[in-house]
């Protein structure tokens, strides 16, 4: 009896360490090792990285930033004519020395470097610059509209004369190479007061392009010259056939 006894405590510790082995091994780490407590995760471990996305609140708040391009930030106006030669004398070889001299200086700068009659330094009436863009965005029907401003100033120049300036401003928006908006505007500024800048701001209230779907879009505001010629008439300077008279 006393045999009997002990087997049936002996096949009840096998049962019961039998169980906990089973339990232990559903709490298993993945790496194959029996988790018994002694590995605990850190609460101040950093989450794993996930996908970045954009929400749509993020792009209802979304209004391009403005740059200026390299360059378009300054744009002189310059008084026409050209240098009057001195008069020289038929046959006078220094004379004519005289006034090649005279003309040559007349079209060389201060570097030694050649002078662009078009663009000369000591024929500046008004010298203007951009010192400041800013714009505001609105989002509505699945169209961003935005109101893009340029603030700066017109400084008379050497050839100084009371009157109206002209400036072309440029206000594009862009979306990697694509252009969703470009406007040429010829704004105007009144300058009178020779002695100071006058100041101005010009504000571009119609820039209207798609709803954007991620914040990759880029505004741009600055002077352009480069404006498109247009195209010439080819049926100009041509002259028409006549056609053979018949009886």
């Amino acid at each position: 009896m006393a045999f009997y006894s002990v087997n049936r405590r002996f096949v009840a510790g096998l049962a019961l360490t039998g169980f906990m082995l089973a339990a232990a091994g559903c709490q298993s780490s993945d790496n194959g090792v029996l988790d018994f407590g002694l590995t605990k995760k850190d609460p101040t471990a950093p989450l794993p990285p996930q996908d970045p996305k954009i929400l749509a609140s993020q792009l209802r708040a979304y209004c391009p930033r403005v740059t200026l391009r390299e360059g378009t930030a300054f744009f002189n106006t310059y008084a026409k004519g050209t240098v009057a030669k001195p008069k020289k004398k038929k046959g006078d070889a220094a004379a004519d020395a005289e006034a090649e001299a005279a003309a040559a200086a007349a079209q060389t700068g201060p570097n030694g470097q050649p002078v662009d009659p078009d663009h000369d330094p000591a024929k500046i009436i008004y010298q203007a610059s951009i010192s400041d863009v800013t714009r505001d965005c609105t989002h509505a029907n699945g169209q961003l509209s935005m109101k893009i401003a340029v603030a700066g100033k017109v400084v008379p120049g050497p050839l100084f004369a009371p009157g109206t300036v002209t400036m072309p401003i440029r206000i594009a928006v862009q979306h990697g190479n694509d252009v969703l908006y470009s406007q040429l505007h010829q704004y105007q500024v009144q300058v009178t007061d020779p002695t100071a800048a006058t100041q101005f701001v010009f504000t571009d209230a119609n820039v209207v392009v798609p709803e954007p779907s991620a914040t990759d879009y880029q505004a741009y505001a600055g002077y352009d010259e480069n404006t498109p010629a247009p195209a010439a008439d080819k049926a100009k300077g041509k002259k028409r056939k006549r056609a053979a008279a018949t009886n």
